[in-house]
């Protein structure tokens, strides 16, 4: 451990008890596992715990809760979405705080797998009456997809890791 660590509970009571028994203070610093500069800082009071360190964060936890909120409300709106709903009630962060924040609370971005398995079956419904001919003209790519123009991807749904693909939030979408 470093001089300006901060020293748990248990280091604390080690070296308050060593202390009482009039041990030195490098015997105690090696029973307690730290150094002897933060034993000495202990007995002197001046070391109660570190300010932290870095930027301090530009939202409270209060507008946190209120995008989680956002989030929630409907998962299938993009980050743009949610950032411009987010800065609507208020808040004054950045698009990479909001997508920054919506990590933290777990979610990332994903393709849901329901609604492309509902159009291969309703696609294979549609042609289970084809006829050789008709089926050989067709090129089976092992589920890629081939997008001629710009814009026709699925559409996206913010989920929790394991969180398991939904059909409610497919019927919303739909």
């Amino acid at each position: 451990m470093g001089k300006t660590a901060d020293l748990t509970v248990v280091q604390k009571t080690v070296i308050n008890t060593l202390h009482k028994e009039g041990k030195p203070q490098t015997f105690i610093a090696k029973e307690a596992g730290c150094s002897q500069s933060a034993v000495s800082k202990h007995f002197n009071r001046k070391l109660s715990g570190r300010k932290k360190c870095g930027r301090k964060r530009r939202t409270t936890n209060r507008e946190n809760r209120s995008l989680m909120r956002i989030v929630m409300q409907n998962q299938f709106k993009n980050l743009s979405e949610l950032h411009k709903e987010w800065t609507e009630a208020g808040v004054k962060a950045s698009r990479v705080t909001t997508h920054r924040r919506v990590k933290e609370f777990g979610y990332s971005c994903r393709i849901p797998l329901v609604k492309p398995l509902l159009r291969c079956l309703t696609w294979a419904k549609e042609k289970k009456n084809w006829t050789v001919a008709q089926c050989s003209k067709v090129l089976f790519s092992d589920e890629s997809k081939f997008c001629i123009s710009f814009g026709n991807q699925d559409p996206r749904v913010w989920r929790k890791g394991g969180e398991a693909h939904s059909l409610k939030l497919l019927e919303v979408q739909c």
